[in-house]
């Protein structure tokens, strides 16, 4: 599936949307006030997904959620492990330990930031398409980039197609991180939705 300039803008305007709501509910968790923009947006297909997180070895973090109610798909979220535990450090306020494994408290805090940016992206987009979109329970996965993946799309169902990677900055004060936000739609309901984009 194709997406003309239109449809990309589209998508651009609801993650823009969907990422200053997700900046409220982030702020609220962490007592502080976050930031978040979208500085790229762009399609490519599944394959291609761990070239994209820095080669098939590079340590990375994944969240997984499964898109339900009145269209399918799937939403992954990785970081690399050094944004992950910038993320965590900011916060639990507290120093993590290099090359130890997540604690049960810090899986739980990344799967909590993974549905709120989720639930928060399905709500803009569900206002947008007057349709309802629900996420499921996240699944967290530390690993290389390749095993993240490939167990992510395989615990999704995707075997391949078309990914929309939107790139997310996050900032409070002088700390930064970023992460990688990308939506695996079932493209025969996705592509009757889009085709009703217009400007």
């Amino acid at each position: 599936m194709e997406l003309g300039s239109e449809q990309l803008n589209a998508l651009r305007e609801i993650s823009i949307v969907g990422m200053n709501h997700a900046a409220v509910a982030l702020s609220q968790l962490m007592k502080r006030d976050i930031s978040l923009k979208v500085p790229r947006i762009l399609t490519m297909d599944v394959a291609h997904l761990p070239e994209t997180l820095g080669g098939r070895e590079h340590m990375v973090v994944g969240v997984c959620l499964k898109i339900l109610g009145d269209a399918r798909g799937n939403i992954v979220m990785i970081f690399t492990r050094e944004d992950a535990v910038r993320m965590l450090e900011l916060l639990l306020s507290r120093k993590m330990a290099k090359g130890e494994l997540l604690t049960e408290l810090e899986v739980s805090t990344l799967k909590e930031v993974g549905n709120i940016l989720a639930s928060a992206y399905l709500n803009a987009l569900g206002d947008m398409f007057k349709k309802i979109f629900l996420p499921s329970v996240p699944v967290l996965t530390l690993d290389m980039a390749g095993a993240v993946v490939d167990y992510l799309l395989e615990e999704a169902g995707v075997e391949g197609g078309m990914a929309i990677m939107i790139d997310t900055e996050f900032s409070e004060k002088d700390k930064n991180f970023a992460g990688h936000f990308f939506l695996l739609p079932v493209l025969s309901s996705f592509h009757s939705m889009m085709e009703k984009v217009s400007f």
